[in-house]
């Protein structure tokens, strides 16, 4: 095929894929089958790389990100991007449509769902995507193109070749990919985002735009901040304009009557649980243009358009029972189970109660009349308890000390409100504990990621952490997406993790608090699984960077006859129990040296790792938890601090003496 032949198919491909992904994103009516688009999708991708020559960063390849930045550079608005003032009843909403009617004759309205997620403006140039920016402080924000490109509902290319066009619109995270984001984030252990629009955010704003382009973003469009070579007399002519162009628009109406305005305001307020995004009002703005040029705007919002804000839906119910529930992370979380209630568009009848300090600090017992709200709209949660109403033999709630799933004692974390069951063949935590074992952090097991672990579960194959390495090869490769050769690969992977050094294998174990750098210091200085079985927290706390929570949850974990088991099992399938270096020495345990000037012989990482060998620790800076300074020629600040604060200074020679005490 002549190149000529072959740019003609590329652009085809691209012309076709896009239309197709406007289908799917933008009307929601696709017209082929996933896979077939996926064939498409594919076939362009091959020529792209066969061809750099003619590669288009508008390509729909592209959607998928990569690009990585060292920071957001400023984008400067054009035209500024408003807030609105807000309105929160049925006689605020009126006083500001009347005002209207004093000023305009028969004005009409568009009402328009508030999105709650972040605004943004994109810039066309040509009919093409140019750049992208969020809203920042109205004048200036920060320039997002490269995540923007992955969020597939805006069109790279318009229908129409417009010579300049900035349009806004609102980025948001659909419920569903909400809910998926954070039970992922949950199975890595990663700190949950408390609503959609934080997850949004939170994802537009990543340096890396592959991760942005793995959080299903959407958006919709709802407003033209310029555009040359038209012109519009009305908010519905223009939205209209933007459809055909390819966007995907805010749904709006257009209405004239004060009572038909509110009545749509409180029509969307009371359906919103059915839509696929989250909203916290709705929007009320003045139709026609030449309207709003007379109304005019206030340095910071328009006077032609309003927010009529939702308060949170808040109902009184009985508290029927308290039931406490392991996670996938080990952590305790107590439920409220509820008399059904009405709740913003559904019948609730549980509530999370968060923790065991959030019942203690509420003073939540079983029996009261409590009242519940969405949190985000999505969330039920206990707001208050209605003293007035408890009855006097209400008890407080007790906290189990056992997990609920597996019966093992449960572990308070010092440092937060978690209570956690550290068993690692917990059921309830059994597929996050899995993943974690297999990572790449851990034993490194490539082909045994979170979809594998999670399929071999639910299908069977395996039970626990040791049937990783005796499952049914067979059963494994009759799966859907599985066969002979991809398990062949995860058996030979299995079989070489058995080779790991003991550091990947304490991390695998996920105990509480302990990561890759601290498993390797625990190896280090215990040199075998045994030794670190039998450790007290006396012995736990002389080791660097392990502190008196961390030394008792080590001491915990190996304290359970569930751990013995697991580990009696994984040494007799040959898994690899000792340190493959050198043994730490406990000559310096609890030292800290610091390095400063030149030293006669010894670089300064030769010195620091005969030090670390010896058991110490070396950190660089002076302080008064220093134990010794290490001087050489031109010693300079670090040793002047030494003589100031006290701190036994040694010359290279003394400290090599100490070492031969080792």
């Amino acid at each position: 095929m002549d190149t000529n032949s072959v740019k003609q198919e590329i652009l085809s491909l691209r012309e076709t894929l896009s239309r197709l992904s406007h289908e799917y994103y933008v009307l929601d009516a696709p017209t082929v089958s996933d896979y077939e688009y996926d064939m498409l999708y594919k076939k362009l991708e091959k020529l792209e790389q066969d061809h750099p020559e003619l590669d288009d960063p508008l390509s729909p390849t592209h959607r998928v990100g990569g690009a990585v930045l060292d920071k957001f550079e400023k984008y400067s608005h054009s035209v500024p991007l408003k807030s609105l003032s807000n309105v929160f009843s049925k006689e605020e909403l009126f006083d500001f449509l009347d005002g209207i009617r004093k000023k305009v004759q028969s004005p009409s309205f568009a009402v328009e769902y508030k999105i709650d997620g972040l605004s943004v403006a994109l810039e066309y140039k040509d009919g093409k995507f140019l750049r992208g920016a969020t809203r920042g402080d109205g004048l200036v924000g920060e320039d997002v193109t490269e995540n923007l490109k992955t969020v597939r509902s805006i069109p790279l290319v318009l229908k129409e070749k417009v010579p300049h066009l900035i349009v806004r619109g609102e980025v948001f995270m659909p419920k569903k990919s909400f809910v998926k984001l954070n039970e992922e984030r949950e199975l890595l252990e990663e700190p949950l985002f408390a609503n959609p629009r934080n997850a949004a955010a939170g994802s537009l704003r990543q340096l890396n735009s592959a991760v942005t382009a793995k959080r299903e973003l959407d958006i919709l469009i709802f407003n033209i901040q310029s555009v040359e070579g038209k012109s519009f007399s009305s908010h519905r002519e223009s939205l209209e304009w933007l459809g055909e162009l390819g966007f995907k628009v805010s749904p709006f109406v257009i209405l004239k009557d004060n009572d038909a305005v509110y009545d749509e305001i409180l029509r969307r307020g009371e359906s919103r649980e059915e839509l696929s995004f989250d909203i916290d009002g709705a929007v009320v703005k003045t139709d026609d243009f030449g309207q709003r040029e007379e109304l005019g705007e206030l340095p910071h919002a328009p006077k032609w358009a309003i927010a009529f804000k939702y308060p949170p839906e808040e109902k009184p119910t009985k508290l029927l029972d308290v039931t406490v529930q392991v996670g996938r992370t080990g952590v305790l979380t107590p439920t409220a189970e509820l008399a059904p209630v009405r709740l913003a568009g559904t019948t609730v009848s549980r509530a999370t109660l968060h923790n065991e300090d959030f019942i203690r600090e509420k003073d939540i017992r079983i029996g009261d009349t409590v009242i519940v709200r969405k949190a985000g709209e999505i969330i039920p949660e206990v707001v208050r308890v209605e003293m007035k109403e408890r009855s006097a033999d209400a008890a407080p709630f007790t906290f189990p000390d056992t997990c609920p799933s597996c019966g093992e004692k449960v572990f308070r974390d010092a440092d937060a409100a978690a209570v956690r069951c550290t068993n690692a063949s917990c059921p309830a935590q059994l597929e996050r504990n899995i993943i974690h074992f297999a990572s790449k952090g851990a034993m490194n097991i490539d082909g045994m990621g979170p979809a594998v672990v999670k399929a071999f579960l639910d299908n069977g194959v395996i039970k626990g952490i040791t049937d990783l390495y005796t499952f049914d090869a067979e059963k494994a490769a009759a799966l859907e997406g599985m066969g002979e050769k991809s398990i062949s690969k995860l058996k030979d992977a299995l079989e070489n993790s058995k080779k790991n050094c003991l550091s990947r294998l304490i991390n695998a174990l996920g105990i509480r608090g302990i990561g890759e750098k601290s498993s390797a210091t625990l190896a280090k200085r215990f040199g075998t699984m045994e030794n670190l079985q039998k450790a007290t927290v006396e012995e736990l706390c002389s080791v660097d960077d392990i502190g008196a929570i961390c030394a008792e949850s080590i001491v915990s974990f190996f304290a359970s006859e569930k751990t013995t088991a697991l580990l009696d099992a994984l040494r007799a399938e040959g898994v690899n129990m000792s340190y493959a270096g050198k043994q730490a020495g406990t000559l310096f345990a609890g030292k800290t040296f610091v390095l400063t000037g030149t030293l006669p012989s010894l670089k300064r990482d030769e010195a620091a790792r005969l030090i670390e060998d010896a058991g110490g620790k070396v950190s660089g800076s002076v302080s008064s938890k220093t134990s010794f300074v290490v001087a050489g020629e031109a010693a300079g600040s670090k040793l002047k601090k030494a003589n100031d604060l006290g701190i036994p200074v040694l010359t290279e020679a003394q400290l090599l003496e100490k070492l031969k005490q080792e």
